[in-house]
């Protein structure tokens, strides 16, 4: 049997490995279009920054090694022109001497991965227009920046890149400001948890214009001008576009093969094209959510790796399935990590579910361990059901355990409020007795079994100020003072129960405290004296952090930049 594979990174290189481990007789070649294959792609940045001191650690694997370990010929510098699936040929070029010619092939595996979006827009092809991709990509960036010594760059997009990219311009103590039309960065967040990315990323010295669209680009002094629509341009010795990736799927149009949303590549679960013997993995397929069951375009380095396995499973005569995808993701935000897996709440609604969420402010360990710092969690179920339908966490130490365990109980198809079974491990260094995760599900059951209601930040603007209902602040009498929601009074949560008669019975009360403990408990004894009570999701650190945010940001778009 002869294989080739387009594409060696993350999903081809894994998939000739495991052809390998399979059949030690298959015939394995490889076409890589750059001079890398089997590389680092999530740590270019890195290498950028400077964190990542040696290029030779960006690569796993050279060619060479790869041929020595596996016996697979590893052809870099050659890109594939055509597909010919009823010939079963590829036509290849030799990027080096210019050769053109046929390969054969018995299986043929697609793995081209995506390509950087670059809009149809005035400069995008200037000598300080980057964009970040490949290997080759990063080098250009970092010879351009060791030459030229840039003072300051603008950053094109708000994704995982644009993020990365602008940490470690900052750590080369560049000025850096990220343009996003969105008004907020990481999709994958909603954009209550967003904010507290923004607020980290503004405390790192990165500037935020949100809200605005990039219109082009045009050199002056010496550097460049990213102009903006209805706003003046910015001006920076450098510009990264990080805008978002598009699947790089011409060859598979070019063959005649299935195209999907944003012309990805359509596969079924075994990671089958629409042509027979041809199948197709990475950031160019188009998957199923595995929360909504929906199509998607999943780019991230897991289900790659997972997707070159199982197509290299079939193309032995296996039977492997890839159940689809949830998107868990992890990122470093400065001394922040943010996380995220499953649908957020955003999401959820855009996909008609009938989405609830709790959100809670938990200790990364037991509080009387020196070092606990807080972590902002949310989590999203379905109403009813309690299907768990996806999960954020945004915060220091123990964000990414509690995310992989969160995206385990979504694999599992747990409902939220199972979460508060899970015997998880417990030692005042790293977590509490009673586990984050652990929490999240005692909250969830408490709505379920009607022990508590909630009331949420998009209902503030709208509770009547008028009397009719009792505002509550159960906080203490500083932190009421240090700054609070107009229109809420003030009685502190151990003073409830011997001032009860400065409520009015018959009222509805909605009460807040600092992250919603406190108001729970207040809500609790309310309750127990006939009152109609509602917690705030989140407390007055999620709100104080989210509207703040919010007011940046519309300044932001009223003068092109916030602060």
């Amino acid at each position: 049997m002869k294989v080739v594979i387009i594409g060696g990174v993350a999903g081809g290189a894994t998939a000739a490995a495991r052809i390998r481990r399979l059949d030690e007789q298959a015939e394995i070649v490889v076409f890589e279009r750059s001079g890398y294959i089997s590389y680092a792609n999530c740590g270019l940045p890195y290498y950028i920054g400077g964190t990542i001191a040696d290029r030779a650690d960006l690569t796993l694997q050279t060619p060479e090694s790869f041929l020595a370990r596996f016996r697979v010929d590893m052809r870099v510098h050659h890109e594939v022109t055509a597909i010919h699936p009823e010939q079963k040929t590829v036509s290849v070029k030799n990027l080096t001497t210019g050769a053109v010619f046929e390969e054969t092939y018995d299986k043929l595996l697609l793995s081209p991965g995506a390509k950087p979006t670059q809009p149809r827009l005035p400069g995008v092809g200037l000598e300080r227009v980057f964009t970040l991709r490949t290997v080759e990509d990063t080098l250009r960036i970092k010879d351009y920046i060791d030459a030229h010594h840039p003072a300051s760059a603008v950053l094109a997009g708000g994704g995982f890149i644009s993020l990365e990219v602008a940490e470690n311009l900052r750590e080369l103590g560049m000025e850096v400001t990220i343009v996003q039309r969105p008004k907020q960065l990481m999709n994958p967040f909603d954009a209550d948890m967003a904010a507290f990315i923004h607020g980290e990323m503004r405390q790192g010295g990165v500037k935020l214009a949100l809200g605005h669209t990039v219109e082009g680009f045009a050199e002056r002094g010496g550097g460049i001008d990213v102009l903006l629509k209805d706003a003046a341009p910015l001006h920076a010795d450098m510009v990264v576009l990080a805008i978002g990736v598009t699947p790089e799927s011409d060859l598979a149009k070019s063959a005649g093969l299935a195209l999907g949303l944003k012309g990805s590549i359509v596969v079924n679960d075994r990671m089958e094209t629409s042509a027979p013997d041809v199948y197709a993995v990475g950031d160019a397929v188009q998957v199923k959510h595995f929360v909504t069951g929906e199509n998607a375009v999943i780019s991230l380095a897991g289900p790659a790796n997972k997707q070159g396995r199982i197509a290299a499973d079939n193309i032995c005569g296996g039977d492997s399935r890839y159940r689809g995808s949830q998107g868990s993701s992890v990122i470093k935000v400065f001394g922040m990590t943010a996380a995220a897996t499953g649908l957020n709440e955003t999401a959820a609604k855009r996909a008609g579910l009938e989405a609830d969420k709790v959100i809670l402010s938990p200790m990364n360990h037991a509080g009387y361990y020196p070092g606990g710092r807080l972590m902002t969690m949310k989590l999203v179920f379905e109403k009813g059901t309690c299907r768990l339908l996806g999960a954020q966490i945004v915060g220091y130490e123990g964000v990414d355990k509690r995310i992989d365990v969160l995206a385990a109980a979504i694999r599992c198809g747990m409902k939220a409020t199972e979460l508060k079974d899970l015997d998880l491990a417990y030692a005042p260094p790293y977590s509490s007795a009673k586990d984050p995760v652990n929490m999240a599900g005692f909250m969830v059951e408490n709505l379920k079994n009607g022990v508590v209601k909630q009331w949420y930040l998009e209902d503030v603007d709208a509770l009547p100020r008028d009397g009719s209902v009792t505002l509550l602040d159960v906080r203490t009498r500083e932190e009421f003072a240090a700054g609070h929601i107009e229109g809420f009074s003030n009685i502190p949560v151990d003073e409830l129960r011997t001032r009860l008669g400065e409520l009015e019975p018959g009222k509805t009360v909605y009460l807040i405290c600092q992250s919603g403990l406190r108001s729970y408990i207040a809500a609790r004894i309310l309750t127990g004296r006939g009152f109609d009570c509602y917690n705030f999701a989140g407390g007055y650190r999620f709100y104080d952090a989210v509207r703040h945010d919010r007011r940046l940001i519309e300044r932001s778009t009223a003068c092109g930049m916030d602060q």
